[in-house]
């Protein structure tokens, strides 16, 4: 018997239909590509960004669990021949493995070997790629007959034939969406997306960054705008009184970048949102500014309001809510609750009943400071949930300085002492202030995971940043001149005061930034983007070349005051220069380069939402030459998130070592570990092809001031 089964599997292996190491139980189909992969009617695939719409990443499959795990091998690689910034999460369907590299090529591979089917370069559409894509949207018909990928590159939304990578001219304009397109405003903004959308039936829908705040949905064949929800309201609609009169004509940011969840069953779309801007300074808009930094339940048909709750009022900290809300199922009270569970960068969490809207635990108003600036009327008080408890610290004090070496510690006295941090919501002040938790999290981009036991999952750092502001104008009172003004305004929070930027959080310098660059390629990019730039396309021509004449070095005409000798766009033309500008986002560090408070720096944690209890905490990540000095692994800063299987694991990578980790979902406990290429700061995706389970992750590095690349690798038990 045993020789048989040997020769039926050799038979099998020949022939394409299945993995060597398993026989056909079921019906398999080929992939209607040119060279299909075989791919099993049983098998699994990960057919949406986080695995599914409910953005839980949660996969049922269990042939890798607890008893297994420490003999998971590559099973292949895949080297994109990018070199950026690898965020993608990546999609599998029927065999077929999708991703967005790191120049947003989009690329089909067979899913069980790695082997490519086709590749498309949006350099040959509209524009060219930018980095930190962190995913593509799947959409077939019901016979599954019509299959579409969305993508986007630069400003523009394109539709491409799943089977082939061939762009869908039917759709929009020519196979391309103008993402300014239907904004009900003067003019096209100039809008990205870097975070996929949610299909609903034949609706596409998405948020983005850049433009004034709205929620969009599309029509998957025509590309028509089917509904509008603007998040920063109009006349007669709810919040209009939360903003000073008429700020809709001007006001900026809102815009969602972080993806959307959706319960298909009701027909109910869940947005996060991000602040209004300027980020840092508000006296331009008083009030608490809905539907900024909130939870917002749309009719996915309509686009109708159904109800929604602000987790930050009138925010001055860029505490945008920065991932998707999750779906999940919890006993509550003794009765089964539909709920959402939404993360912040307090790195706090927040449950509601998806259908009323209800918190499951109580919600508190707590005082936070007033601001000391000029014109800013901070809000007085901010919400945090009774439960669960925070997931990082909340306040900074004596008893975090860093205990890593005595250099380190002494300086990190010297700081708490001389630049305390007062909470998750410290008023921006011309002080530099300790900002804990951080600008990056607590939460971020990864998101939390869920399994049908209503345990909830997700990755924090625990990283300190300063916050600072300074004035626009010189000590005695005089305008600064005109390009310095500015640049400060527009440009230092990123390049930083003195252009040194941060690489850390990928902010390229703009020293010597002539020498890499022409003035017409700088002028692009402001125009259009690049990277995690956002383009600066509705800035008055005047400024930009004040500001390009600053950053060069060029003394401009002797003049008085500011000149604009360029009209200003109407969008921009009631909006007056602030008094402060952001100095910049700086990660406070000891001498060494690590952060400078006591570990842990990031870790990985397990709460019970049928309780509110956490289960577990632990450090996430490590510093090996720390380790080699006999300390404990501190946990790294970390960026991707988490996926549980039924397999009783949870599968990671995200830290700033070059590592993914498989955790023991029950107590946290390691597993299994393996190096990568680069960081995997990216969701890995698990999936089964010919019966065979497979973890992938895309792995480009680039964060954290880490070495940067364009490699997927796939692990998989021996066969």
């Amino acid at each position: 018997m045993k020789i048989l089964l040997n020769k039926l599997r050799a038979l099998a292996k020949i022939s394409g239909i299945v993995g060597a190491g398993s026989l056909p139980c079921a019906v398999f189909g080929a992939h209607p590509s040119a060279t299909p992969p075989s791919a099993s009617s049983a098998d699994a695939d990960w057919p949406a960004y986080l695995g599914s719409k409910s953005r839980s990443l949660y996969s049922p499959l269990r042939q890798i669990d607890r008893g297994n795990v420490a003999q998971l091998k590559v099973a292949w690689t895949y080297e994109t021949g990018d070199k950026g910034e690898y965020q993608a999460n990546n999609l599998i369907v029927a065999g077929v493995l999708y991703t967005a590299s790191p120049t947003r090529k989009v690329i089909a591979l067979d899913a069980a070997t790695g082997r490519e089917l086709w590749q498309w370069d949006p350099q040959s559409e509209k524009g060219g790629g930018r980095s930190r894509q962190r995913g593509l949207v799947f959409w077939q018909n019901e016979s599954g007959g019509e299959q579409r990928i969305f993508t986007a590159a630069g400003n523009y939304l394109y539709a491409l034939d799943a089977k082939t990578g061939q762009v869908i001219r039917s759709f929009a304009q020519n196979g391309a969406l103008h993402l300014g397109t239907g904004l009900d405003v003067e003019g096209t903004p100039a809008v990205g997306l870097n975070t996929p959308g949610v299909t609903y039936k034949d609706l596409l829908i998405i948020g983005g960054f850049g433009g004034p705040g709205a929620m969009r949905a599309f029509d998957v064949r025509t590309g028509e705008r089917r509904w509008i929800f603007h998040l920063i309201p109009r006349p007669g609609e709810v919040g209009y009184d939360t903003w000073p009169d008429g700020a809709y004509k001007t006001a900026t940011g809102l815009m969602p970048w972080c993806g959307q969840s959706l319960d298909e069953q009701r027909g109910i779309v869940y947005v996060a949102t991000k602040t209004a801007e300027p980020d840092f300074y508000g006296a331009e808009r008083h009030g608490a500014n809905l539907f900024a930094n909130s939870l917002v339940a749309l009719d996915a048909a309509t686009g109708k309001r159904l109800w929604h709750f602000q987790i930050v009022h009138h925010d001055l900290l860029d505490r945008d809510l920065p991932c998707p809300p999750v779906l999940l199922t919890v006993m509550h009270d003794g009765k089964k609750v539909d709920a959402v569970a939404q993360g912040t960068k307090q790195g706090l969490l927040f449950v509601f009943d998806r259908v009323t809207g209800t918190p499951l635990w109580p919600i508190e108003e707590k005082p936070e400071p007033a601001s000391e600036l000029r014109g800013e009327l901070a809000s007085l008080t901010q919400p945090f949930p009774t439960k669960p408890a925070p997931f990082t610290r909340q306040h900074i004090g004596l008893e975090d300085m860093s205990n890593i070496s005595p250099a380190a510690q002494l300086q990190s006295l010297n700081r708490i002492q001389s630049s305390p941090n007062l909470g998750p919501f410290p008023a921006p002040s011309i002080k530099e202030t300790i900002m804990f938790p951080g600008f990056d999290g607590g939460m971020e981009w990864g998101g939390g995971a869920a399994d049908p036991d209503g345990v909830y999952y997700v990755n924090v750092n625990e990283m300190p940043w300063i916050l600072q502001m300074v004035e626009t104008r010189n000590a005695d009172g005089t305008p600064l001149a005109r390009g310095k003004k500015d640049y400060m305004i527009n440009c230092a929070a990123c390049h930083g005061l003195d252009f040194a930027g941060n690489l850390a959080s990928g902010f390229p310098p703009l020293i010597d930034v002539a020498k890499r660059k022409t003035r017409e390629q700088m002028v692009q990019v402001t125009k259009t983007g690049a990277g995690r730039m956002p383009a600066f396309d509705r800035l008055p021509e005047a400024e930009r070349e004040a500001i390009l004449d600053y950053v060069l070095g060029i003394t401009p005409p002797a003049a008085t005051g500011r000149t604009d000798e360029a009209p200003a766009p109407a969008s921009t033309k009631a909006r007056k220069d602030p008094p402060y500008a952001f100095a910049g986002f700086r990660r406070w560090l000891d001498q060494e380069g690590y952060p400078a408070i006591k570990p842990p720096w990031g870790t990985l944690n397990a709460v019970d939402l049928n309780t509110g209890e956490v289960k577990w905490k632990v450090p996430l990540g490590e510093y090996k030459a720390l380790t080699e000095r006999g300390i404990a692994p501190t946990g790294t800063e970390n960026y991707g998130g988490p996926v549980v299987t039924a397999g009783g694991l949870i599968f990671i990578g995200a830290t700033a070592d070059e590592t993914i980790r498989a955790f023991d979902k029950d107590t946290g406990a390691i597993l299994w570990q393996a190096s990568l290429p680069f960081g995997g700061n990216a969701t890995p995706s698990t999936y089964t092809a010919n019966g065979r389970q497979y973890v992938v992750i895309s792995s480009g590095g680039g964060k954290s001031g880490r070495p940067s690349g364009g490699s997927i690798v796939a692990f998989a038990l021996p066969q």
